[in-house]
């Protein structure tokens, strides 16, 4: 379905779980900003790990605001800046590297709850649980966004394809390039 025959409006539960997850990317995005300005990783047991952690924070800082921008994108009642076949592959992309981040995030509590591990700490559950709700919200507007225009199964497949690879992207191959330029310490 093309932009001229979707629906005119989109559901006001997905513009408002919209609106919601992309302020949920901000704040998140926000953090990344104060851990930079507050020095935290300067010194102490970190702080061989500044330059790369710095590095890694604006990488992850440009990633949330994709997230939100993808999140208006997808609520937009007349999406004008890219189509709706592509922002369905970043919709789903983004649900799918959450989900997959948060499934992990259980499995891995799960786990420490079953040995008894004292890693399981209420802190721990709730950023567990941020996750967990952010990919729940992301979620409900890809699947809304995906009914509004029915661009089919392809763009499902494509950003839930991406989804592992971007993860591995950034939780892996980026801080091992930034060893190899040495901006950091080995890992």
């Amino acid at each position: 379905m093309d932009i001229a025959s979707a629906p005119c409006r989109t559901d006001r539960r997905a513009v408002v779980a919209g609106v919601l997850m992309a302020l949920w990317c901000v704040g998140f995005a926000v953090a990344n900003v104060w851990l930079e300005l507050s020095g935290r990783l300067d010194d102490g047991p970190y702080a061989a790990y500044a330059r790369g952690f710095l590095v890694m924070n604006v990488l992850v800082f440009a990633l949330k605001l994709l997230g939100a921008a993808v999140m208006l994108l997808a609520v937009a009642d007349r999406p004008r800046l890219i189509g709706p076949w592509w922002t369905s592959v970043l919709a789903f992309g983004a649900f799918a590297t959450l989900g997959v981040y948060a499934a992990a995030g259980v499995a891995k509590g799960a786990a420490l709850v079953a040995t008894g591990s004292d890693q399981a700490t209420a802190a721990s559950v709730g950023y567990l649980l941020f996750f967990v709700l952010g990919a729940c919200g992301f979620g409900v507007v890809a699947v809304a966004h995906w009914r509004r225009f029915r661009p089919g199964a392809a763009p499902v497949l494509v950003g839930a394809a991406g989804a592992p690879v971007l993860l591995v992207a950034v939780l892996t191959v980026a801080p091992r390039a930034l060893s190899a330029l040495g901006v950091m310490p080995a890992v």
